[in-house]
């Protein structure tokens, strides 16, 4: 597995890294549905075992449960095997389990200290704030979070989902390690002033959803969507599994397959190594909930897509 540099930081990560959303299991607003908690153990396992050496999850996730979880496959591993642990802040839950917006001070505090014991680790490596909301509490929050550094409680501190003026507010505060945005071939709009900021004051880029909550992957039907379960948010606030865009989503993949297994691979790992062909991305975080899952994916991390690849899929999407 190829390793980058996460920006300025002594952080090398693979360019693909273990995302645990779905292994915060159902019960809560945006569940992906029930997850068997010795599955997503045996698959984090199996991903150090194929060389990721970072896993991405938030306290959110799962109302808490993410990060147990994780923390469970770390206690079975011992201290030697650790990989890199990154977490997210910002998003507290009520009695229902909506989940809400919070950058006070003190519920940051709160918050650092509870994914500590429900990670079962005495520093985090990379602590990201997971979304610029409410935005006039950002610097905030940052100071808090730069706080936790200081104290050793965090190695590093990034962002999630913000834009350039946003992260300009913050790099006086404490320089701004990594941002994780959205990038895939349907979300693209990273490409037009983020990566180039990242690049030019050396923050890492790590990229969420690089195949678009299973749309980008051989198994994306129109019979696999009806098949969601009703607790699985992609079914219910997604319009990308929705009509008009579903037949449009459809088609692409279709499209991509060729192109996929001309050389042996799946559309996922097509959609990875298409996120991966950018410099400037430091590694893309993928989902996965067994470990026949991850063992896909993680081909992607050593294809290195040719000019005529990159120009077939460019052409198709152009056509979008």
């Amino acid at each position: 597995m190829q390793t980058r540099k996460l920006g300025y930081t002594d952080l090398h990560v693979s360019v693909v890294g273990l995302g645990a959303w779905a292994m915060g299991g159902s019960g809560w607003k945006f569940s992906w549905g029930a997850q068997d908690d010795e599955d997503s153990i045996r698959t984090i396992h199996r991903a150090l075992e194929l060389g990721v050496n970072w896993i991405d999850t938030a306290a959110v996730y799962g109302l808490g449960h993410s990060e147990e979880v994780v923390g469970c496959a770390l206690k079975e591993l011992g201290s030697r095997r650790r990989p890199i642990i990154a977490t997210k802040c910002g998003r507290r839950w009520d009695e229902t389990g909506t989940p809400y917006a919070n950058l006070h001070p003190d519920s940051i505090r709160a918050e650092i200290d509870d994914s500590l014991r429900r990670l079962g680790v005495d520093v985090i490596d990379l602590y990201q704030m997971h979304w610029p909301q409410p935005e006039e509490m950002i610097e905030d929050a940052w100071g808090v979070m730069a706080d936790g550094v200081k104290a050793g409680k965090i190695r590093y501190i990034g962002v999630c989902n913000y834009n350039v003026a946003q992260m300009k507010r913050l790099q006086p505060i404490h320089p701004i390690a990594s941002l994780q945005p959205p990038y895939s071939m349907l979300v693209r709009g990273v490409e037009d002033e983020l990566l180039g900021f990242c690049a030019a004051n050396d923050i890492g880029v790590v990229c969420y959803s690089p195949m678009q909550k299973g749309i980008l992957t051989d198994k994306f039907t129109r019979e696999w969507v009806e098949r969601l379960p009703k607790d699985d948010h992609r079914a219910q606030f997604d319009e990308r599994f929705k009509e008009p865009q579903l037949s449009k989503n459809l088609e692409l993949v279709e499209m991509l397959k060729p192109i996929a297994h001309r050389s042996g691979h799946t559309v996922a790992q097509l959609a990875i190594a298409w996120v991966l062909r950018r410099p400037e991305v430091t590694s893309a975080i993928v989902g996965a909930r067994k470990p026949s899952q991850i063992e896909e994916t993680v081909a992607a991390g050593d294809w290195n897509l040719s000019p005529e690849e990159i120009a077939q899929i460019e052409q198709l999407l152009a056509g979008r």
